[in-house]
């Protein structure tokens, strides 16, 4: 892990030292000495962490027009493009564009990607009525019902979308509008490429994505996935004082989303809400700062296919993630662990400077940071009132194995953890998160090493 955080420290150097917070605030200021013009390219190798997805390698390359530098260290446009793939067999290859100069006064965010997940996390519905055990995750003996890829399956999807926000008070009060469209692919993993050469540690076709379909939890007009054109509107209200650690403010978003059915290939549509509200405040001015942030996502109207419930919805730039669980929400507990047609999450976390310093020309620091996260289903998935338990066929005795309790109560799924911080010119940060799950039967723990404070 000292290697990897190595590697992920050192690629800072092969970026533009003019790290940008992605604000397009317009200002009446002089020009700045340092101000660049036109076209500036940056280039550095993806290198990153996560417990769920392994180690992350790739390359990314972003290029900024600063235009006549007048409003430098903001651009006109930021071009982002992204090749990467994780050793757990994720994949992702992206472009972005960022502008407000395509349409006048008028911030513009447009996407198109393709993501693969060769084995992505799946544990059922409803957080604590789907059971978690990780002895069923145990090596494979035989043809049996232990196998390290039981709670998973493959995903394949392309997003393309264009967002738009547009002032109504100022930068602080904005509206925004939207459109995507996912074409989301569900199949069961390709054990056998997987098993390919192998000898030993074979997998198994026993899957709990597998065993949902045949006892049609999971309809078979949803279970390979489907094509959805989503459009949306909402507001944001953001008086941070700066966008990559901030000190004083908030930053609240509320969005309604509506997938409508005549858009799709397949005869689900619905509604859905996302509210989440930020929150900064300084404990000591320039060195210790308390943040906090909730998020509350749920259906409104229709029937929400099982694929479409994981995602997790923000505005640009931090864009849709998956479920509850994992780096971008509940650290420490698995990904996707929590999936439900409504979730509720939130982070309370205490970050600190603890030194700066110059060092090649440029200003660093370096932070700490304690956190305690938690998440819920809120809206359950509708389980069927005989509920089936899973049959090991490799038990002689064809003996039950629990995968479902319908009775459980939903409760909160805690954890606790701490981060490490290194900061380039205020912007550009790299950050190690370690999680600790209360309860192992959200997971145990999870390390990510990556770019940025979480929120």
């Amino acid at each position: 892990m000292k290697k990897l955080l190595t590697l992920s420290i050192l690629s800072v150097f092969l970026l533009p030292v003019q790290a940008q917070d992605g604000s397009l605030e317009t200002t009446d200021a002089p020009m700045r000495a340092d101000a660049k013009t036109g076209w500036s390219f940056g280039g550095v190798p993806v290198v990153a962490y996560d417990s769920d997805i392994g180690f992350k390698y790739g390359a990314l390359v972003n290029l900024y027009d600063y235009g006549d530098g007048k409003r430098y260290p903001m651009y006109d446009h930021s071009v982002y493009l992204e090749w990467s793939r994780t050793t757990k067999g994720s994949g992702i290859n992206q472009f972005t564009w960022d502008t407000d100069k395509l349409i006048p006064g008028i911030r513009s965010f447009f996407e198109v990607s393709y993501r693969t997940e060769r084995a992505l996390d799946f544990y059922g519905f409803n957080g604590t009525q789907a059971l978690y055990d990780a002895d069923y995750e145990a090596s494979l003996t035989a043809d049996g019902f232990r196998n390290r890829l039981f709670f998973r399956h493959s995903r394949k999807y392309l997003r393309t979308k264009a967002d738009f926000q547009g002032k109504i008070i100022g930068n602080k009060f904005r509206w925004l509008a939207g459109i995507g469209f996912y074409n989301t692919v569900i199949d069961s993993v390709d054990i056998d490429a997987l098993n390919e050469g192998k000898t030993e540690d074979l997998l198994s076709k026993n899957s709990l994505y597998g065993f949902y379909v045949d006892e049609g939890i999971i309809p078979q007009d949803q279970a390979t996935g489907g094509a959805h054109t989503l459009l949306k509107a909402g507001l944001v209200f953001d008086t941070r004082d700066n966008e990559p650690n901030p000190f004083s403010g908030i930053w609240t978003e509320m969005q309604l989303h509506y997938l409508p059915q005549f858009l799709s290939n397949t005869q689900y549509g619905y509604s859905r809400y996302v509210f989440t509200h930020r929150q900064y405040f300084t404990i000591i001015p320039d060195w210790m700062n308390v943040a906090y942030r909730v998020s509350f996502q749920g259906k409104l109207t229709g029937d929400m296919p099982f694929y479409m419930m994981p995602y997790l919805f923000n505005t640009a730039p931090k864009l849709t993630s998956d479920g509850v669980g994992g780096s971008k929400t509940v650290r420490g507990i698995l990904r996707n662990r929590l999936v439900g047609e409504g979730l509720a999450y939130g982070n309370l976390e205490l970050r600190s400077k603890i030194v700066k310093f110059n060092f090649i020309n440029q200003n660093w620091y370096i932070a700490l940071s304690a956190f305690v996260d938690g998440g819920m289903v809120t809206q359950k998935f509708q389980y069927p009132d005989n509920v089936p338990a899973f049959i090991d066929p490799a038990d002689p005795q064809a003996t039950e194995i629990p995968v479902i309790d319908p009775l459980a109560k939903e409760k909160p799924h805690l954890s606790y953890g701490g981060g490490f911080h290194i900061v380039l010119n205020e912007n550009f940060i790299v950050t190690a998160d370690y999680g600790l799950a209360a309860d192992k039967a959200d997971g145990s723990s999870g390390l990510y090493i990556g770019l940025n404070f979480l929120y």
